[in-house]
């Protein structure tokens, strides 16, 4: 297997397909359509969606894992647009462009994010509605993910613990839910949509896989802040260090961080090992997610 290769497949059948599946941004109301596809289309590393499509391929099913794909990038979409805004993050750029409330207006990105995630859920019902109660599993995976305790409740306590002195239990809360909940969920998504996706043993495995992996890339992405630069990250570099965030980097220093970070890809591979399947890509997606410069 050719990693970059795969890695490059896969993103493209992401591209393609988010621009066919989504509302035309001169669809009425054009501005929000078009905030809403300036976000989405603004490029990306496209994680979430190739765990996706990585949680399927370990055992791939007819099941289409596109739908899932999506609806996980949108929510991801819609919760970048709104951290970036004035009374959350503050931030000026994302993906190396203005973010949504500077290309627009802060109105129009509060509503751009508003109609994103009804807009994943519609990808959902839509897409699976032949298997309702996969379907309904799959919906319900998304929206715990994304909801008070985990994506908006570690967003909440990342606002809450800005200028504190940082505290591993709060840390660990706002890593485990903001961040990590999502690539979890991603994975196990796909997962749920491959062959054995019934099997518990296996879906015990991917969840921890997937919570593992989303640890180390928070760790990696505190480390990023204050060792890349605005041009390599595509965002405002040190803005974490600025804004006093509470961070691995800020409470260990550099050298435990990067420890953190290889310590938690270790478990994922070993997970990921014991799931089994054709697991060679997801293990070399593990790899590349602790060595990346964005």
């Amino acid at each position: 297997m050719n990693f970059p290769e795969k890695l490059k497949s896969f993103q493209e059948q992401f591209e393609k397909r988010l621009v066919s599946d989504l509302p035309k941004s001169t669809e009425r109301p054009s501005r929000l359509h078009e905030a809403m596809n300036y976000s989405l289309q603004a490029g990306g590393k496209r994680l979430r969606p190739v765990l996706v499509l990585s949680g399927h391929s370990l055992f791939p099913s007819k099941l289409d894992p596109m739908p899932a794909a999506l609806a996980v990038e949108i929510i991801h979409t819609y919760s970048l647009i709104h951290d970036d805004l004035p009374a959350m993050d503050d931030s000026d750029l994302r993906r190396g462009s203005p973010s949504c409330h500077r290309a627009f207006d802060e109105a129009t990105a509060i509503l751009a994010g508003d109609a994103l995630i009804p807009l994943a859920f519609e990808q959902l019902a839509r897409a699976y509605q032949g298997s309702s109660s996969l379907g309904l599993e799959l919906v319900g995976l998304l929206a715990v993910a994304a909801g008070s305790q985990k994506l908006v409740g570690g967003q909440m306590e990342d606002l809450l613990a800005e200028g504190k002195s940082p505290e591993a239990d709060t840390l660990s809360y706002v890593h485990a839910n903001k961040t990590a909940a999502m690539i979890e969920t991603s994975l196990l998504m796909g997962f749920c949509l491959s062959e054995n996706g019934g099997n518990i043993e296996l879906r015990s495995l991917v969840s921890q896989a997937g919570q593992s992996l989303g640890l180390a890339f928070q760790a990696v992405d505190d480390l990023l802040d204050v060792t890349s630069t605005t041009e390599e990250l595509g965002k405002e570099a040190a803005h974490d260090q600025d804004t006093e965030k509470m961070t691995w980097v800020r409470m260990l220093g550099v050298k435990q961080a990067n420890e953190l970070a290889c310590a938690h890809t270790e478990q994922a591979l070993r997970m990921i090992k014991e799931i089994g399947g054709d697991n060679h890509f997801l293990l070399k997606l593990a790899e590349h997610m602790l060595r990346r410069k964005n």
